[in-house]
């Protein structure tokens, strides 16, 4: 297979490789040796390493199982003294043979809770009744307030309820102590601690095996680095150096948790790549032979270069010949062709064989156009073309002809003579087609603008220039700019354009959006407004938009559709809906008639009554004053409440304008219940009212409302009475609660719910219709004013059956008022 492969190799490609192989050779020999080196070096770097692991780690368990030994010897006497089991004397005797046999413990001492020194052992010859005194001991006991590391322990361990390290410190005779402070509980209550200091030295000296410090050195530093103890006494300055051979295994002082590490350190013993001579003259033997390779096959590269650059020029001329897509032809000074690229054959059709060596007539050209090329071809000649290049006819072989534009320069040679003339000829069917159904498109979206009912214009921001206008806005408005202006009037957002104000004004005022790229002002539309046109009196539609225009101007386009008739008739269908409304309550009225009749005869009788028993009483002189007064004013009663049933019907019937106004949803519901109870009475229904307290003014016409609440209650009256429920379900609720909805927002939901046999889908489907009803007498107007008017007021209403399971047992009717209809009115919403 290597065989194969090299005799499929060029013989440049041979003779690199023969080169690069003797130097690959040498340099794998020499990384060869390297390796050798650096792996025995390092197998015994990690076995050293894996030493020193192993005896610091042993330093480690020898001294926490003594710490954690001497941690539960203190716990326990800590409980005896919290419980009271030995005084103070008996806690001396402990810890001197405490300390006695723990030669590392240097002070046993007893705290309270105010950081008082009940009583201390110090195993340095003193008395063991005083130990040392106050100012002996000033560093080991903790002082409020102070830094210290016996403070800082103190603290933990009354907050934490158990024994804790304390940081490592020097004690009064210079010595590397630290202490753990057991806390003393009488049950959960902290009574103080009980301290013992260990000394580090003898940490070191006593817990660290002989074999181990033979072998190396063991360190113990704190958080900051600093060498406190070790089995080796260091050179003076060199406490806290470290060789660049040495290998250090860092393990912490557990249990302690203080900061402190035990650090053991070990030395390489084997030297480096860079002392070692073999290595040294391996490496030069290697160097020398590389460099006598690399001069041979630079000197090989050189004519390899030399020959590469020229091929990839020649492929570099004949790649950019082959991938024009615009053909290009050479013709020497008598007009014969030397040569064509492939894009002149593909356009052609004609292969390079038939075309080259060709003098006039060529067989690309047309056979009707032949004197006209021929012309053509004697001012290529003569050097006359035009610069901008000559549309002509090209016929391919197939004999179908295309449009191409053909530019002509003369071919110079390297000696700066003229041996030719240098044709391109480029492709122009698809660009002339597009030309000409541009032309064509522009005329007939011209003549669609011209015909269009609507005013269109486009004026430039900058210059206030009119740079087009159709045919209706010249009838409304001329060819004058203001007209413009005119219709930009109605939005407030719109820039000064030329001058002229976005509302209709001259002035000097900036445009808003003069700050903004051409592009993003293009992208935003605008929402449709209605203007008015005083001068003309007409409504128009418009619709403002930004565009570019063709010379890269910006520019506003505005389209104006005239609507005078529609909103002529929208003011009509407003003045009918009021005639509606109106309407609406005296066939409400009418219907409660018999009701108001009932209602009004109570009062008048009682007043008949009244007026009776006293004429005939005063007739008979058996009626002293006070009951004349009593009975006259029982009759002044019912005559007023019979004036304000009176009143109230007649501002509920009243035809008057929509009226909106600050409006409290308390009262307009006190009033609709109390025209809707004449009409409950009589049907033996019941209303239950509920208004939530403190809610917000409504901006709106109270009698509209009243009349929906109305005629929602007078709804559920008579479902209730036609379905002959019992006297327990004759019961409407009434309700009136602030609701919050991500549709509507703040909004306040007024809701009538009846007992009755609730709505058929396809009659809550059709609800809303004009003139539908399932009554056999309505007229079918109720509920579809009522939507009007609940929607003229920006809210809306719903209709819903509530079910027991699959059964219907009520039907309730909503609709929502917005609370901010009273801020956008430019009145603050008040508080009942």
């Amino acid at each position: 297979m290597f065989g194969l492969w090299w005799r499929r190799q060029s013989l440049a490609r041979q003779d690199r490789f023969a080169t690069l192989g003797p130097l690959v050779s040498v340099l794998l020999f020499l990384a060869a040796i390297i390796l050798a080196f650096w792996y025995l070096r390092n197998e015994e770097f990690e076995r050293e390493q894996e030493s020193v692991k192993r005896d610091t780690e042993i330093a480690q368990q020898q001294i926490r199982l003594r710490l954690i030994e001497n941690q539960e010897q203190l716990v326990r006497i800590a409980r005896e003294i919290a419980t009271r089991t030995i005084d103070q004397d008996e806690f001396l005797g402990q810890a001197a043979s405490f300390t006695r046999e723990r030669p590392e413990i240097t002070n046993l001492i007893w705290v309270g809770a105010n950081r008082a020194r009940r009583a201390g052992y110090a195993a340095t010859g003193f008395h063991p009744e005083s130990g040392f005194g106050g100012e002996e001991s000033s560093t080991s006991v903790p002082k409020e307030g102070a830094k210290t590391g016996p403070e800082a322990a103190f603290t933990a361990a009354r907050d934490l309820r158990q024994p804790v390290y304390s940081r490592p410190f020097t004690d009064l005779y210079g010595a590397a102590v630290f202490q753990v402070q057991v806390p003393l509980l009488d049950r959960s209550a902290f009574s103080g601690t009980l301290i013992a200091e260990y000394s580090i030295e003898s940490l070191m000296r006593y817990f660290i095996p002989a074999e181990v410090s033979t072998r190396h050195s063991v360190t113990l530093v704190d958080s900051q680095d600093r060498v406190l103890a070790s089995t080796v006494t260091p050179m003076p300055g060199q406490q806290n150096r470290r060789s660049a051979t040495t290998i250090v295994h860092d393990v912490p002082l557990a249990p302690a948790g203080n900061g402190l590490v035990l650090r053991g350190q070990g030395y390489r013993t084997s030297i480096g790549l860079i002392s070692n001579t073999l290595f040294w003259m391996v490496a030069a033997l290697s160097v020398l032979t590389v460099w006598m390779l690399l001069g041979t096959w630079r000197h090989m590269r050189r004519r390899l270069q030399i020959q590469s650059t020229l091929v990839s020029e020649t492929n570099f001329r004949r790649a950019m010949e082959n991938s024009m897509l615009t053909g290009m032809r050479a013709m020497d000074m008598e007009g014969r062709i030397t040569y064509v690229n492939p894009a002149f054959c593909a356009m052609t059709g004609f292969s390079e064989a038939e075309l080259i060596g060709r003098v006039p007539p060529f067989p690309h050209w047309p056979p009707e156009r032949i004197d006209e090329n021929t012309r053509l071809l004697q001012q290529e000649l003569q050097g006359r073309s035009p610069a901008g290049g000559i549309e002509v006819k090209v016929m391919r072989k197939d004999e179908s002809q295309f449009d191409a534009r053909m530019y002509v320069s003369p071919l110079i040679d390297p000696k700066g003579l003229q041996t030719g003339w240098m044709t391109s000829m480029t492709n122009i069917t698809e660009a002339k087609r597009v030309r000409d159904q541009l032309s064509a498109s522009h005329e007939r979206f011209t003549t669609v603008l011209e015909g269009l009912d609507a005013a269109v214009s486009v004026l430039s921001v900058q210059q206030g220039e009119l740079l087009f206008a159709n045919r209706s806005y010249r009838l409304w408005f001329g060819a004058d700019a203001r007209g413009h202006a005119l219709l930009a009037g109605g939005d407030p957002g719109l820039p000064v354009i030329g001058g002229l104000s976005a509302f209709g004004d001259d002035g000097d005022s900036v445009d808003s959006f003069g700050g903004l790229p051409t592009q993003e002002l293009t992208e935003v539309g605008s929402d449709a407004r209605e203007v008015f046109i005083e001068p003309l009196q007409k409504w128009f539609d418009v619709r403002a938009r930004y565009l570019q225009w063709t010379d890269g101007r910006l520019a506003q386009m505005l389209i104006a559709t005239d609507i005078t008739g529609r909103r002529n008739a929208e003011t009509q269908a407003a003045q009918q809906a009021e005639k509606a409304q109106v309407t609406s309550r005296l066939v409400t009225m009418g219907e409660m008639a018999s009701s108001v009749a009932h209602e009004l005869n109570q009062p008048l009788t009682a007043i008949t009554n009244y007026c009776n028993g006293m004429v005939s009483r005063v007739k008979g002189d058996a009626i002293q004053k006070d009951d004349l007064i009593a009975a006259l004013e029982k009759t002044a009663r019912q005559a007023e409440r019979a004036g304000q049933i009176i009143r109230r019907i007649r501002a509920f019937v009243k035809r008057s304008e929509p009226q909106r106004q600050p409006a409290q949803a308390q009262s307009i519901i006190e009033d609709a219940v109390e025209l809707a109870n004449i009409e409950l009475r009589r049907r033996n229904v019941a209303v239950h009212v509920y208004v939530a307290q403190r809610l917000p003014t409504l901006m709106v016409d109270p009698i509209l409302i009243e009349q929906v609440v109305l005629n929602l209650l007078k709804n559920a009256a008579e479902a209730i009475d036609m379905a002959q429920l019992p006297q327990s379900r004759r019961n409407i609720e009434m309700r009136v609660v602030p609701k919050h909805t991500p549709e509507e927002g703040g909004v306040i939901e007024f809701s009538v719910t009846d007992n009755g046999p609730g709505l058929k889908e396809e009659v809550i489907a059709r609800l809303y219709e004009a003139f539908f009803s399932t009554k056999a007498e309505g007229l079918g107007i109720g509920l579809s004013l009522c939507r009007s008017i609940i929607e003229s007021h920006r809210g809306r209403i719903r209709a819903q059956n509530l079910y027991n399971g699959d059964l219907a047992v009520g039907c309730r009717f909503s609709f929502t008022l917005p609370v901010e209809t009273a801020k956008s009115a430019g009145l603050e919403p008040a508080l009942p």
